[in-house]
């Protein structure tokens, strides 16, 4: 990759302006183009044409290393399939060009017969399963060329041939132009579902969670790689000319989609990781219950989609009484499951190796949701260290969703004892974030001077979840006890009226033909008798059931109460609910005297139409 080698060629550097006149040509031609429809089509359009010229000139680079050390070198991709010798030859245009990209079987470069461009990429393939062809594969597994005109899609690669990817410059001003682009498209499928992570808090995730080198770090729903690539610039600066291959492989990545896949690979790369690792299925299709050691990692970085639903598949692979069709409540249990712990070997080595943690963005229903939500929570907060809530405000991924969001800090380093909440605070004067004033890293700021020297104050507050916890198994246990001793009483009624039933058939298995009808009166006044203490017990079954039932209900209410953990800020002065009651009273009669005077307006109207 450019940024490993010194070797570089002698053309001068492209500045940052005219770089991003390249690509505004280049994007300006495409919207010419009738194939293509709006941003969504535009942008995954460039970035496999750029793709495929970053690879071609990093193997350049890796030709020129190779002859200077003495060595053969052999091309991940073959002539004539190079971008040097299909988008850079000038008798290969128009038709003829767009034939080659798209066709299975076409007319190549160089006059001979074979696989289509496409095609050809989307069967590369290495022997291990694990090099740069099969990274190529997995990219191009989805990409059609979108662009109907071949003369205009020739006038695009004679833009993009004016980057140079082999010099670490530009692919340093490329990589923030890409991020606008990326913002760009965020804001163009922002009414698909996709709920793209801002990064001014990607940042601050990355920024608190101090990974480092060494570390596995894992984004099991990556996007576009934003995670990702803060993750690996951050750890960038921890690294030695040595640690480079360290790097590569700390940082590994998921995305089914295969539009985000493609963006999240471009991302990583333009950024300078060589071997991006991201798997291209879905991280939920694995059965939890066969996932062990080989799956753990040391840090999970995430926003799982939300709002989102999972086959019925997908469902299977969880627990019995934890499945759910909901996407965020699923990647849950697979971050609790995929997280390392360590064996608790000393205490020396407990500070040398951390156990596995995690920051997830979660809307704000999975903190108070019940049922499956609730007991899913129970394991977090009974196996994990659930340590901090952050609490965003409105509109930070504002326009995609209004719905509110939080961060989730949590490791295995055992139960969870103390929650510490912050609420990020809007700007003065602002209501709520927007798209075109959205968060910044500022914003983050006070949290982040607050996150190792943690007091309450106006917008942090502590909540302790095994006292909660240990009260409400205190207040509930009573409720449970009178509970099961109700059902055992009920069973045993149960138990008491099969006894009689069966006490009933033996007597009428005495009445014979040709019994005495005295002997037969005296056997049918038992069986009565009998009757009469079946209905009396099954009464009195069906009712220590319905005590049973209310009982456990009682129980259960103060128990799983706790693991709502939409706790309110008790220091806020906003907060309507604590204000003091004595305002509260200002604010209603307030409110009522002008109810009055509206209804004196109305009912000076009324009475004015009425006299006309």
């Amino acid at each position: 990759m450019p940024k490993r080698t010194n070797k570089q060629n002698d053309k001068p550097v492209t500045t940052v302006q005219k770089l991003g006149s390249v690509i505004k040509s280049a994007r300006d031609i495409m919207r010419t183009d009738k194939g293509l429809n709006g941003e969504l089509d535009r942008l995954p359009q460039l970035t496999w044409i750029m793709f495929l010229k970053l690879l071609d000139d990093s193997e350049k680079l890796h030709e020129v290393e190779a002859e200077l050390e003495g060595i053969s070198y052999k091309p991940t991709i073959q002539p004539p399939y190079r971008w040097r010798d299909w988008a850079a030859n000038e008798n290969f245009t128009g038709d003829r060009l767009k034939s080659f990209i798209n066709n299975d079987e076409a007319i190549l470069p160089d006059g001979t017969k074979g696989a289509g461009l496409l095609a050809y990429l989307r069967n590369l393939k290495s022997k291990t399963g694990r090099d740069r062809a099969d990274v190529i594969a997995k990219v191009f597994k989805d990409v059609n060329n979108r662009m109907t005109s071949g003369t205009l899609l020739w006038d695009v690669l004679n833009k993009v041939n004016e980057i140079h990817f082999d010099k670490s410059e530009e692919v340093n001003f490329l990589s923030t132009l890409y991020e606008s682009m990326l913002k760009e498209m965020r804001d163009a499928a922002g009414d698909s579902g996709e709920f793209y992570t801002p990064r001014p808090v990607v940042r601050f995730i990355v920024q608190v969670m101090e990974p480092k080198l060494g570390e596995t770090i894992f984004d099991p729903a990556c996007g576009t790689g934003g995670f990702l690539v803060e993750a690996y610039e951050y750890l960038k600066k921890q690294c030695s000319a040595q640690d480079w291959q360290i790097l590569q492989k700390s940082i590994i990545g998921a995305e089914a989609k295969s539009l985000p896949l493609m963006l999240a690979h471009m991302s990583l790369l333009l950024h300078g990781f060589e071997y991006p690792d991201i798997d291209d299925g879905n991280s939920l299709r694995f059965t939890l219950s066969e996932m062990g050691e080989k799956d753990w990692v040391d840090v999970i970085l995430t926003n799982p989609p939300f709002g989102g639903e999972e086959e019925d598949r997908i469902k299977n692979n969880f627990p019995p009484d934890r499945q759910t069709k909901e996407t965020a409540l699923l990647f849950l249990q697979l971050i609790m499951r995929r997280l390392r712990q360590r064996p608790r070997v000393g205490a020396i080595h407990e500070l040398l190796l951390q156990n596995g943690r995690a920051a997830v963005v979660f809307p704000n229903g999975v903190l108070f949701g019940d049922g499956i939500c609730a007991k899913i929570k129970e394991d977090l907060l009974n196996n994990f260290n659930l340590h901090t809530i952050v609490r965003l405000p409105n509109g930070v991924f504002a326009p995609y969703t209004s719905i509110p969001t939080n961060l989730l800090f949590f490791d295995r380093s055992g139960q969870t004892d103390e929650i510490w909440y912050y609420e990020i605070p809007l700007p003065e004067g602002r209501k709520t974030y927007t798209k075109t004033k959205p968060i910044q890293d500022e914003d983050f700021a006070e949290c982040v001077a607050w996150w190792k020297k943690r007091e309450e104050n106006e917008h942090a507050w502590k909540h302790n979840f095994r006292e909660a916890y240990n009260q409400a198994i205190k207040e509930a246990t009573p409720h449970w006890d009178a509970a099961r001793k109700a059902e055992e009483t009920a069973n045993q009624l149960a138990k008491t009226v099969k006894e009689l039933a069966e006490k009933i058939q033996g007597l009428e298995n005495l009445i014979l033909d040709f019994s005495p009808p005295k002997e037969v009166a005296q056997i049918q006044n038992q069986i009565q008798v009998i009757k009469d203490e079946i209905k009396q017990a099954q009464t009195e079954e069906q009712s220590q059931r319905e005590i049973a039932k209310d009982e456990k209900a009682k129980g259960d209410a103060i128990y799983w109460a706790i693991y709502n953990l939409d706790r309110k800020n008790p220091n806020s002065q906003q907060d309507f609910e604590h204000l003091p009651p004595e305002q509260l009273v200002a604010d209603i009669l307030e409110k009522d005297r002008r109810v009055a005077e509206i209804m004196a307006e109305i009912q000076q109207v009324l009475a004015s139409e009425i006299t006309k």
